[in-house]
């Protein structure tokens, strides 16, 4: 379960990042991980099985590689399910922009597609590279943003760009910038380390289409790189704001256009953000799709932890839990290609 959840957390990640940039390489993806009696595997899109449950555990496919766990070590195979890299990793993450982060005794550097190593293991945690740079962590080994430990940036030869100056876990760049904590609040800083968006903030999320939520305190509001809110959302919801819509409402949500206008208005229980075309959303206890203008495309049928459409399928959750816990992936008719398993 515990893997499940990361993965989970990984799609909901990759998401954020295809608001922006990867939307070319999620609109032709064709591997969708799979899981039979806690052996990891992937099928294509039609829902055929190209490489069989055999790992422990594994990530999705970026950059037509992805990092699976085979006799306790991490390795990256490709979309045949072929190594092109052999398991030897103590931890591992996936590639993003061309490097992948890796732990070998304790440490974490970054290695390319060949395996080799390019920036040696020195960090505590070591993060996925984006708009350039990477974020690591230096000092306690646990990644509490309350912990001693202090977070820099790197660029690709390995130089910090930004020295570890910020207590606890930031964020990585997007769209130019970093959200950061400084004594309680939070603010953007670009790529030299200074602050375009000076800390004022209580909350706040990463860019995504020239947005950002951030919240002073009250309902959160949408500001633009300059820091001047241009979205008054009245509302404590908040999201990326994904294919020009960002969600909207308190008890019930709706959907707020980049103009801020309501564009669907607050009638759901659950909202999640639009992705090719559609969004997850809450109804009656149960989960469906919708579109754009708010059109039911596929009624709501599924339990807790649908996910959004990545390259032309979406992972849908059978159960709450335990042995009643199954997952598999349906097609935007809302017709299973992959009948859920444990």
């Amino acid at each position: 379960m515990n893997r499940i959840k990361f993965c989970i957390l990984f799609v909901i990640v990759l998401l954020a990042i295809t608001c922006g940039e990867k939307v070319q390489e999620t609109a032709t993806k064709n591997r969708f991980l799979i899981s039979v009696d806690r052996q990891y595997g992937f099928i294509d899109r039609t829902g055929n099985v190209v490489i069989r449950p055999q790992f422990e555990s594994a990530y999705d496919f970026s950059e037509n590689m992805a990092c699976v766990k085979i006799d306790g070590k991490k390795g990256f195979i490709d979309t045949t399910g072929e190594f092109v890299i052999e398991p030897q990793f103590d931890g591992a993450s996936n590639f993003s922009e061309g490097l992948a982060a890796v732990r070998i005794n304790r440490k974490r550097g970054y290695i390319d597609k060949t395996g080799e190593v390019v920036i040696e293991p020195q960090f505590d945690y070591a993060f996925p590279f984006s708009d350039g740079l990477a974020m690591v962590w230096i000092g306690d080994s646990g990644l509490d943003k309350n912990t001693e430990g202090k977070t820099g940036y790197i660029d690709k030869t390995g130089s910090y760009v930004i020295e570890p100056q910020f207590k606890g876990i930031q964020e990585s760049f997007s769209e130019g910038l970093a959200l950061v904590r400084v004594d309680g609040k939070c603010g953007y800083v670009d790529k030299t380390g200074q602050f375009a968006i000076p800390p004022r903030f209580l909350g706040g999320m990463n860019f995504s289409e020239g947005l950002a939520a951030v919240t002073i305190d009250g309902p959160w509001v949408y500001i633009d790189k300059t820091g001047e809110v241009v979205i008054e959302s009245h509302s404590f919801e908040f999201s990326w704001c994904c294919e020009g819509l960002v969600v909207i409402g308190d008890e019930k949500k709706g959907y707020m256009d980049k103009s801020g206008e309501i564009v669907i208005d607050p009638q759901l229980e659950r909202a999640q953000m639009f992705s090719e075309g559609l969004a997850a959303v809450k109804i009656n206890g149960k989960w469906g799709y919708i579109d754009k203008t708010g059109k039911i495309i596929i009624e709501p049928q599924f339990d807790y932890g649908v996910h959004p459409f990545i390259g032309g399928l979406a992972q849908v959750n059978i159960g709450y839990g335990g042995v009643d816990f199954k997952w598999g992936y349906i097609d935007r008719t809302g017709k299973y290609v992959y009948e859920p398993t444990r």
